[in-house]
């Protein structure tokens, strides 16, 4: 390659370079941004800045804002966001923190998505240490009333639709251990503690001697589409202790949650 043609290269990288920064500055000015004000932002003279926006302009990105001056994003920018996260694999995603958490604590590791009234498992990873091997299972649907992930969808449903849950699944709520919540006011008590505390504990009301930590994993737009979970023996849990389990599980359901948008 030539000077002449390195020479090019280098000042084509350095313009799309500019580009994008002026798209990254206007995506925090919904309403547009002056142009004096993005050449302050982007560390550009106004010449330069003025150049970078008719290109983008012409390209389909930005476009002229309400105001005298002013330019902001235009929808071509939300359709490639919104076909970027249509196109998301979210086990390849999710697969590498799970597989740290399940190393790290040597434990059962689950990942569930909602599907309306229940929970369904869609990654299961077996104990690396711990003996005990739980019966949840791939495509496993879990009511979501006596699991940890059920509790953590049900707590961060936005339109806080426990009295319709209540009310179409009573049939399905049935005592299955001593400590099994089977009320709507216990419910609504437990909810309201999974919000505050951040995460959801099945404190072996599933099943007795199984215990189950549960986070939210957080999408762009804030919703819990999936949580992840820890299954494993109480008598287990006891010896390791929770708080040391949940600093690993909300590591991984925070790092998740963030490569998702969150």
């Amino acid at each position: 390659m030539t000077n002449e043609e390195q020479n090019k290269k280098a000042g084509g990288n350095q313009s799309l370079v500019k580009g994008l920064l002026l798209i990254d500055i206007l995506s925090n000015f919904p309403n547009g941004c002056p142009l004096a004000k993005l050449a302050e932002l982007s560390n550009l003279n106004k010449s330069t800045t003025h150049r970078m926006l008719q290109t983008l302009q012409a390209c389909g990105y930005v476009k002229p804002a309400n105001t005298v001056g002013a330019y902001r994003l235009t929808m071509k920018c939300l359709m490639i966001g919104q076909k970027t996260l249509s196109s998301l694999n979210i086990l390849n995603i999710t697969a590498p923190y799970l597989e740290q958490l399940n190393l790290d604590t040597g434990e059962t590791v689950n990942l569930s998505m909602r599907d309306h009234h229940h929970a369904v498992m869609i990654y299961k990873l077996e104990p690396t240490t711990g003996m005990m091997r739980t019966r949840a299972y791939i495509g496993q649907r879990l009511e979501l009333y006596c699991s940890a992930m059920g509790k953590i969808f049900m707590a961060h449903e936005k339109s806080h639709s426990l009295d319709d849950y209540w009310e179409k699944n009573q049939s399905n709520i049935e005592q299955l251990t001593p400590k099994t919540i089977v009320t709507q006011e216990a419910m609504n008590i437990e909810l309201e503690k999974i919000r505050e505390i951040g995460y959801a504990m099945d404190n072996e009301e599933n099943e007795r001697g199984v215990t189950c930590l549960a986070c939210p994993i957080f999408d762009i737009n804030g919703n819990v589409a999936y949580s992840v979970s820890i299954s494993l023996s109480t008598a287990r849990l006891n010896q390791i202790g929770k708080e040391v389990l949940l600093h690993h599980l909300k590591l991984a359901a925070n790092a998740i949650s963030k490569e998702l948008g969150a």
